[in-house]
């Protein structure tokens, strides 16, 4: 069956994600030292991500929409030390902005350009990072999040999500990401097609091997090439 979709995931396999929310969450707590310091002065960098953790387990709703549950924490933490909502909003962009502050690999932009025109090409992400915000949106014809979808990865509803956008068959699909559950896994238990992104060049241990493994997305055309013949 011939390709005509290409889905992607985004952190790690787009760029490096934890030190992007590392510094986001940082420059979030030099904001909260500076804006409401009796809040910073009660918690340090660790012990603040601790106390959010410890909110999003106990919230029942939307555990799949990552910016519901820090706009419930920053609600809940207002609420701790009596500011109600004050810092909601204010808080959550200051976050956010730098979460979409983001080096792409190298090999990103290079991949895109050779395969737009061949494929449809779409993201699927069970985080919030923005592709607009970003700068590479309009490479895409759809972006799918899991807050969208209402479900995450590896959901298949997610999966189903992107491909009703577009109007494409799971067969006729291939996704690409890093995470083996989550991407390799979830897509091919939806019926399409996976290369799994895999820099560490680790063995495969799961059920369900990917189509493909590429060390980066620099490899990616050579890959569709290969299963496509």
């Amino acid at each position: 069956m011939p390709i005509k979709l290409v889905t992607f995931d985004l952190d790690d396999t787009f760029w490096d994600c934890e030190p992007v929310i590392l510094k986001a969450e940082s420059i979030f707590f030099a904001w909260l030292e500076c804006e409401y310091p009796d809040i910073a002065s009660s918690f340090t960098p660790q012990t603040i991500v601790e106390h959010r953790r410890a909110v999003f387990a106990k919230c029942d709703e939307n555990k799949h929409d990552f910016s519901f549950l820090r706009k419930r924490w920053l609600g809940v933490l207002g609420q701790e030390f009596g500011y109600g909502e004050a810092l909601v909003e204010s808080g959550f962009e200051i976050f956010w902005r730098a979460r979409n502050d983001v080096t792409l690999y190298p090999t990103v932009l290079k991949m895109l350009e050779k395969l737009r025109g061949s494929y449809q090409l779409a993201t699927i992400t069970n985080g919030n990072a923005d592709v607009y915000r970003i700068g590479i949106g309009h490479w895409f014809d759809a972006v799918v999040t899991a807050a969208d979808a209402n479900c995450a990865k590896p959901s298949g509803g997610i999966f189903d999500y992107a491909l009703r956008q577009l109007g494409v068959r799971a067969e006729e699909a291939v996704h690409v990401g890093d995470d083996p559950i989550n991407d390799v896994m979830g897509a091919k238990n939806h019926g399409m097609r996976s290369i799994w992104v895999n820099p560490k060049r680790l063995p495969w241990r799961y059920d369900g091997a990917p189509d493909a493994d590429i060390p980066n997305v620099g490899e990616l055309v050579s890959a569709l090439n290969s299963l496509s013949e």
